[in-house]
């Protein structure tokens, strides 16, 4: 059983951009998904992944992850839920961290969110100049939620947490 321990954070500026080691363009649709739980495909480059979360939108949760064939996912990814997830990930090393910036494309143009991954909610971590607002408490920023709710579609009032 894995745990997942992620918090996500809103970004400012672009000084991420040039610290990023790698890039990835994924896309992703949930089979299944709601507050407590989602089953999820993602697809990035010539792989893919059939991941499960459980325990709602928060930032401790429980996780499963298990690579698939790319076929198997884009035959999963016809039947998913509402548009898929386009996006790149940008993975850049920060203090002994590596956090994932997820720069979205598509109907989530326009939103940029970091997430770290810890081995505690509490764990302390070097922020990066670049770090902006914590949104990890705001089920809006959660990819399953922007399937059915996309930032295109967002209010000014939600754009700003």
């Amino acid at each position: 059983m894995a745990q997942e321990i992620e918090r996500k954070f809103l970004v400012v500026g672009d000084a991420w951009r040039a610290e990023a080691v790698r890039r990835a363009r994924m896309r992703q649709g949930y089979i299944a998904g709601s507050e407590r739980a989602s089953v999820r495909v993602r697809v990035a480059g010539e792989r893919a992944w059939l991941n499960i979360k459980v325990g709602g939108l928060v930032a401790s949760r429980l996780e499963f992850e298990y690579e698939i064939p790319v076929a198997d996912a884009d035959a999963l990814l016809a039947s998913a839920e509402g548009p898929l997830i386009d996006k790149t990930r940008h993975y850049v090393p920060y203090g002994g961290f590596e956090w994932e910036v997820d720069e979205f494309h598509g109907a989530n143009e326009g939103l940029i969110v970091a997430e770290i991954e810890l081995d505690a909610e509490d764990r302390p971590f070097p922020r990066p100049s670049w770090l902006g607002t914590e949104v990890t408490h705001l089920p809006r920023y959660y990819n399953v939620c922007l399937v059915t709710h996309p930032y295109s579609a967002w209010s000014d009032a939600e754009r700003a947490p």
